[in-house]
């Protein structure tokens, strides 16, 4: 398997079209599909739901930074971050559409007002990584793709663009180590390598991806 290179137009492409797979997974959910449990262990689909929108609210904090100079974490702490998820079974499905979209869309307003210097500003991750700006989209990209899988309504890893998955496939690897990573249907090593149901034979199981 090839390296990818992943551009930033590329990155802003996959997490548009994880963003619509979202979007799409919920959009005839009633509230007892919202109730039911996602793919996550623990999580309803409305634990998820709000997950991916706080994840753009959280987003939203870093874009402020770039674009302005002014730190400001994606997450005041873990307990606000953890706080954003356990909102979900207290919302109702049209309140978490309604999230999900408008997170979503202040998001990309706000990385198109991005300017070329403010792209590169040094951000920092929930992860205490220091990345550029353009690294923002990606982390969308990874978050919306994956998760819309995670939904559990149809959508799966064969769904995603080919150089989404090789990128994902590029970075866990980098992580994990070579020797980690095993032969097979491009969408399927995916979703082993990111602790996913998978139909690779005797792939070992493997820690926590993020």
């Amino acid at each position: 398997m090839t390296d990818a290179v992943r551009t930033l137009a590329d990155a802003r492409t996959w997490a548009g079209t994880g963003t619509k797979l979202v979007l799409a997974a919920v959009a005839d959910l009633d509230e007892a599909g919202f109730s039911a449990d996602s793919a996550l262990p623990g999580w309803t689909r409305k634990h998820l739901a709000a997950h991916v929108a706080a994840n753009a609210d959280a987003l939203c904090n870093l874009v402020h930074w770039a674009a302005t100079g002014e730190e400001t974490p994606m997450y005041a702490s873990a307990e606000e971050r953890t706080a954003g998820i356990a909102r979900g079974p207290a919302l109702s499905a049209e309140e978490l559409r309604s999230w999900l979209t408008a997170s979503a869309r202040r998001l990309a307003e706000g990385l198109d007002g991005l300017t070329d210097e403010q792209w590169q500003q040094q951000v920092v991750t929930a992860q205490g990584r220091t990345v550029p700006a353009t690294e923002l989209p990606w982390m969308r990209a990874r978050e919306v793709c994956v998760h819309a899988v995670d939904f559990a309504v149809g959508t799966d890893f064969a769904d995603l663009p080919d150089g989404f998955l090789t990128a994902l496939v590029d970075e866990i690897r980098d992580k994990r180590g070579p020797a980690d990573l095993t032969d097979g249907p491009l969408p399927e090593v995916a979703a082993w390598l990111t602790g996913r149901p998978h139909s690779l034979a005797d792939a070992p199981e493997l820690g926590p991806w993020l």
